[in-house]
């Protein structure tokens, strides 16, 4: 097991590398630092003085990989990859332009996005399969064709609907939860409950259909007619044997949701107000801030490899065979 650990890790440390190196090709070699500065200086005619005085501001103003004016080691070490790249590798995120540590920042605003994220992954997972195991449960029905079309119905529609619909129906006019803000502690909770409830909503049309489709490919294997025919009840079948055999797809599109667990939505904190990662993005974005854009880039691509791995690591609990190959 251990052995098996050890040689994901070891993948994913290249695949790490070649992130860090296609995100800076693309913030300092396809769009150079003379082009944030123009961007950030925002005029049509800005003078070259104005551009070299916002480098030097920000640090833009060393060479890409090699430095001729340094001296010893710092040939090397007084360059952009060094000090914007690699420094990303011990999470020195830097300072955001309005002088906030990007750190610090990241530090206080993740507890937020976990605060919706979390409950709505957990919620979600629990009532996706669920749906999916009752409409299989019932395969072949008009409930089953109910659910089917009720799935269909959902996915087609914007996940702003939900967002909006929401807010109205019963923030503004039912009065039942806040329209949008956050407290931290318990205070907050009444913030929390519909983000979560429209984040589970609007994921309940695709991800159900979805669990519904591998639950019906189990369900004609040859395990399922064995214990069947053993005298096992339909719901012992489902939920036991079906779900169990099940796991290593859907642990496998859980993946995807562990960046967002600490990044948040950048949709949903945006309309209801959460100071989470998700809405630091966006306010970065808007204010073309590229230190922070940078960092929020490279901290999911590490969050997203670290979701692989998990993933890598619960295979091996579900199905040991993984950790035999």
């Amino acid at each position: 097991m251990l052995a098996y650990i050890v040689r994901r890790i070891l993948y994913a440390v290249p695949i790490l590398i070649g992130v860090n190196l296609l995100t800076f090709a693309l913030f300092f070699v396809v769009n150079t630092p003379d082009d944030m500065a123009r961007i950030h200086l925002g005029a049509k005619h800005v003078t070259a003085e104005a551009v070299e005085r916002w480098k030097a501001e920000h640090g833009y103003d060393k060479p890409l990989f090699y430095n001729a004016a340094g001296t010893g080691t710092g040939k090397v070490t007084e360059t952009l990859f060094v000090e914007k790249s690699l420094a990303l590798f011990v999470f020195d995120f830097g300072r955001a332009d309005d002088g906030r540590d990007i750190a610090r920042e990241i530090q206080a605003r993740m507890w937020p996005s976990l605060a919706i994220a979390a409950p709505t992954f957990l919620v979600g997972l629990a009532a996706y399969i669920s749906f999916a195991l009752v409409t299989v449960f019932f395969r072949a029905t008009y409930l089953d064709l109910a659910g089917v079309v009720l799935c269909v119905v959902l996915m087609s529609i914007s996940g702003l609907f939900y967002i909006i619909g929401g807010q109205y129906l019963l923030g503004k006019l039912w009065h039942l939860v806040p329209v949008s803000g956050y407290e931290p502690g318990l205070a907050g909770f009444k913030f929390l409950i519909l983000p979560v409830l429209v984040g589970v909503v609007s994921g309940l049309g695709d991800s159900s259909r979805f669990y519904r489709t591998l639950f019906l490919e189990e369900i004609h294997k040859d395990y399922v007619r064995t214990a069947r025919a053993k005298g096992l009840a339909e719901r012992v079948v489902l939920f036991r044997h079906v779900l169990g055999n099940a796991m290593i797809p859907i642990l496998t599109g859980a993946v995807v949701v562990i960046p967002r667990l600490f990044l948040g939505s950048l949709i949903v904190e945006s309309f209801f107000g959460i100071p989470g990662l998700g809405s630091y993005t966006i306010d970065a974005i808007q204010a073309q801030d590229f230190a922070i854009v940078r960092s929020m880039v490279f901290l999911g691509s590490v969050l997203y490899i670290l979701g692989l791995l998990l993933t890598d690591i619960s295979y091996t609990l579900v199905d040991p065979r993984v950790r035999l190959e």
